[in-house]
């Protein structure tokens, strides 16, 4: 029986100047934040009738997932999707390896085939705002997200066909159109408050008048 050849481990490097490497500054507080702090609470409470601040729902992270395919063939495309990725959410991504080897697709276990980011605090609010004012508004043909998409549990998942929505990146730049899936993880324990709490942000839900 043939041996199988394993290939070199693979270094993706990083690209441009890394903030750690900057000088310490004072981050200013995300618009959001202050946002949530002295509208989306005192509305929810109203709407909810909590009795405490403490129960008011908040979103906790999202995370950003970006899977390549064609990274089994070509490594190169990983890196291209890891430097986008980058540039997109100001964050270092993390790889994402096979966890089973399928023949079929040349795929074998550990072999990187995507990348993630997890946002939390200041870098989440930044995104999501960006993300309802400016990315979302230049998906072709946008007419809103489905409101269906909530897991039960107040967390509400999202696929983005094209990564050039996001103004982030130079179009004359990128090599491959990639999808990637969002998820916005809440503290709510039911879909109809994580809704609201969406709502409140300005979330382009679609409007139930279009097909």
């Amino acid at each position: 029986m043939a041996k199988v050849q394993v290939s070199k481990k693979l270094n993706f490097q990083m690209e441009g100047s890394r903030v750690e490497d900057l000088e310490p500054h004072e981050i200013p507080a995300p618009r959001l934040y202050g946002f949530y702090k002295e509208q989306v609470i005192p509305n929810l409470i109203k709407e909810f009738n909590y009795s405490s601040v403490m129960q008011v729902p908040k979103i906790e992270k999202i995370v950003l997932n970006m899977g390549i395919g064609a990274a089994v063939s070509d490594p190169k495309t990983l890196q291209s999707a890891i430097t986008e990725m980058e540039l997109i959410t100001g964050q270092r991504p993390a790889i994402r390896k096979a966890k089973t080897s399928i023949s079929n697709f040349k795929l074998r276990e550990g072999m990187p085939i995507g990348c993630m980011v997890t946002l939390r605090r200041t870098k989440m609010y930044e995104f999501l705002d960006r993300f309802v004012n400016i990315a979302a508004p230049r998906i072709r043909d946008f007419r809103g997200f489905s409101d269906k998409s909530f897991d039960g549990r107040g967390n509400y998942t999202l696929g983005v066909k094209e990564q050039i929505i996001f103004p982030e990146l130079d179009v004359d730049k990128v090599n491959r159109i990639n999808g990637i899936d969002v998820t916005f993880v809440t503290s709510s324990n039911s879909d109809e408050e994580a809704r609201a709490l969406m709502k409140e942000f300005g979330f382009p839900f679609r409007r139930k008048d279009n097909n």
